[in-house]
């Protein structure tokens, strides 16, 4: 499967009888799926069907979808409905003494009121009507086929963004792996020198406590396992990016394990050099952070 991203935007639009429409979708980053549809006044058939076709098609991702509506070549009819304004002013009577102050309601206002004005189209069948219908639900659709190519497109590059990124991690693991700071000797020394330091601050010469910080220093020069740990953390993406598929989480889970690793790495570095190399592995993982965010 492939990768996709979490951000895209697509288009659509169509003429079936009467009816011209539109559909435009954008989608964000998001933790899960939240699909938001703006339909018409009227038009609450169509939701079902497209919020379905969004929800089997996506894992992750905040979607926007807006449908536009216009009927050509008929001219719209404006009605009251008049048992909703005869029960609104029934209870406007009804409170009117209750409420101290307040001035009697504006035509304007009470007119605003849901379902007080109802626009409808002269001459409208059912069939057309459902016809239009089925074009919308189609036509979105198709549109939600052209968000996903781009999505993918967008996973793609992402996807060779973040292999380049577990390169560069790769390649400072290496450098780490062969720095001087490492090697026996260098540990050696290092420890010789802070045993001497120890004797010199102690007036009195105590062999276990010396065992024991000999331990502990050599224990904290020792990052053959943080170096494990990021190789086998880069098997595990490298692999989660070759399988494809909503694979986001899963990477945001390994980023912040490879950030735990490079902390720790750079925290034990008893030279100048490993110290560097902790700090520029830690600046790439957070890169690598920051770009599996946008992975559904």
């Amino acid at each position: 499967m492939a990768l996709s991203s979490m951000t895209g935007f697509a288009r659509g639009q169509g003429v079936t009888g009467s009816y011209v429409w539109s559909w435009e979708l954008k989608s964000v980053n998001a933790k899960g799926l939240d699909v938001r549809l703006r339909l018409p006044p009227g038009w609450d058939a169509v939701e079902v069907a497209v919020r379905k076709a969004a929800t089997d098609a996506l894992a992750r991702g905040t979607v926007y979808g807006n449908l536009s509506v216009e009927r050509k070549g008929t001219a719209p009819t404006v009605k009251i409905n008049e048992p909703v304004l005869a029960a609104i002013i029934a209870t406007l009577d009804q409170i009117d003494n209750r409420v101290v102050g307040a001035g009697r309601p504006t035509l304007d206002g009470i007119l605003a009121l849901k379902g007080v004005i109802e626009v409808t189209e002269d001459d409208e069948k059912p069939e057309e009507r459902r016809a239009a219908e089925q074009a919308i639900i189609t036509g979105f659709n198709a549109t939600l086929a052209d968000l996903l190519k781009m999505r993918r497109a967008e996973g793609d590059t992402l996807g060779q963004l973040l292999a380049s990124r577990l390169d560069e991690i790769a390649s400072l693991a290496a450098r780490a792996e062969a720095a001087p700071g490492r090697k026996p000797e260098a540990i050696k020394a290092r420890l010789a020198e802070q045993v001497a330091t120890l004797m010199e601050a102690s007036q009195r010469f105590d062999s276990d406590r010396l065992y024991q910080e000999a331990l502990l220093l050599a224990s904290k020069a020792d990052i053959r396992e943080e170096l494990d740990r990021l190789a086998s953390h880069g098997t595990q993406v490298r692999k989660l990016l070759a399988d494809g598929g909503p694979v986001g989480r899963r990477l945001d889970f390994l980023a912040q394990e490879l950030n735990r690793e490079s902390n720790t790495l750079t925290a034990k570095a008893n030279d100048v050099e490993l110290t560097n190399i902790g700090l520029e592995l830690k600046t790439v993982v957070e890169q690598f952070r920051e770009q599996v965010q946008n992975l559904e």
